[in-house]
């Protein structure tokens, strides 16, 4: 159904990279889960009335708040759409795991109010009525909710949205629910034994255990987290294509998410120092052209001279290369260059070392110094450490 109603109201919905795709994609699926869950808690509002289970119940509501946070995921792809303005000049993007976010804590809060219930329902047991009727809904409920998970998570997938791979594991989370409480009118209707309350704690507990996983999701890229190595690939893949021209490397990359189809980065491109300054510029500014139409991102290069050929410089290099080798951990240095003078040589360059490593950065710099002052001559470190964002 979605695969026909998408080839009816997106236009171009296979350029999922753009925004607008992206909105529609967004607002169709939401729109269809509005109609969808309120169906759904209409028909087992009606079996919950009918056979007494609080199961049943809360399985309802849980619907009906699904169709709360469909209509929380529509209105976080319409606002995350908005241009940017001069109050938000990189867009509104991610006003989507805003959204996605609040789906998350929805499903926290059924989890916790299903939990709450089926607690009552063991303390003050009732008995529940089952009939053929009932057991069909919840049959036709499971059914629906398996359809809204595969299509939520092939949404999601396509456009690459923390919201819709939320609300899909909110799907997912009903779909197992309902299928516990229909083990449990099955037991009672076959052997007469009421496990009303009990499915319920167990339905609730992986109903939080969903949310807390949906919100980790969501709540990682308003933080800030590293890109896809994919991304990284890709960036790489391009600027290394114009090794001829006059790169020798790449450095210092790193990328920040606005939201979906809003990603800025930037990058030093190591070039020769030899080289003609204009058109190694004019190359820089043909990269930083790729990298914006083929990543669909805003993309700023600074260029590093590097000397290839200065047998000093490479012998230097090369001793560094040896001290930082030793060291533990992916550990990594850059911009290496040397300044001399009358009385000693100054070695500059950053040291690239992980978050978690060992050492503090005061330690390493330290280290580094003490290792080179043992070598021959009389050099000098000037030391900068940066992070490894990607």
């Amino acid at each position: 159904m979605i695969s026909l109603l998408t080839k009816i109201f997106i236009k171009d919905y296979q350029n999922t990279s753009d925004p607008k795709v992206r909105q529609a994609f967004g607002m169709l699926c939401g729109g269809t889960g509005i109609a969808l869950n309120a169906c759904l808690f209409l028909l087992k509002f009606i079996a919950g009335a009918l056979s007494g289970s609080i199961a049943i119940t809360a399985d309802a509501f849980n619907n009906l708040s699904d169709a709360g946070s469909s209509v929380i995921t529509l209105v976080g792809f319409k606002m995350a759409g908005q241009k940017p303005d001069n109050a938000h000049p990189f867009g509104h993007g991610r006003i989507e795991y805003i959204s996605g976010l609040l789906v998350s804590v929805v499903i926290l809060l059924m989890g916790a109010e299903l939990l709450k219930s089926s607690v009552v329902k063991i303390l003050h047991p009732e008995a529940v009525e089952v009939d053929l009727l009932i057991l069909a809904i919840l049959v036709i409920s499971i059914c629906v909710k398996l359809y809204m998970f595969f299509y939520n998570r092939a949404v999601g997938r396509k456009i690459d949205s923390a919201a819709m791979m939320a609300t899909a594991r909110d799907s997912i989370s009903d779909c197992i629910s309902t299928l516990a409480v229909s083990f449990s009118m099955i037991l009672a209707f076959v052997a007469d034994i009421h496990i009303d309350g009990w499915c319920g704690i167990l339905v609730a507990f992986f109903v939080i255990w969903t949310g807390i996983g949906a919100m980790r999701d969501t709540i990682s890229p308003l933080l800030g987290q590293p890109p896809e190595p994919e991304f990284v690939k890709k960036i790489e893949d391009i600027i290394m294509e114009y090794k001829k021209q006059g790169v020798i490397g790449l450095h210092d990359l790193v990328v920040h998410n606005y939201g979906p189809g809003r990603v800025m980065l930037s990058v030093h491109v190591e070039v020769p120092a030899t080289g003609d300054i204009l058109l190694l510029h004019d190359m820089i500014d043909v990269i930083e052209h790729r990298l914006s139409h083929d990543l669909n991102c805003s993309a700023v290069i600074h260029m590093d001279p590097v000397c290839e050929n200065d047998k000093l410089t490479n012998q230097l290099k090369e001793m560094v290369a040896g001290i930082i080798a030793g060291m533990e951990g992916d550990v990594r240095f850059h911009d290496f260059r040397i300044v001399q003078g009358p009385t000693h040589t100054n070695l500059i360059f950053d040291v690239v070392v992980p978050f978690d490593y060992v050492m503090a950065d005061e330690e390493i710099v330290s280290y580094i110094k003490q290792e080179i002052s043992k070598r021959e001559g009389n050099y000098f470190a000037v030391i900068d450490v940066d992070k490894a964002y990607v």
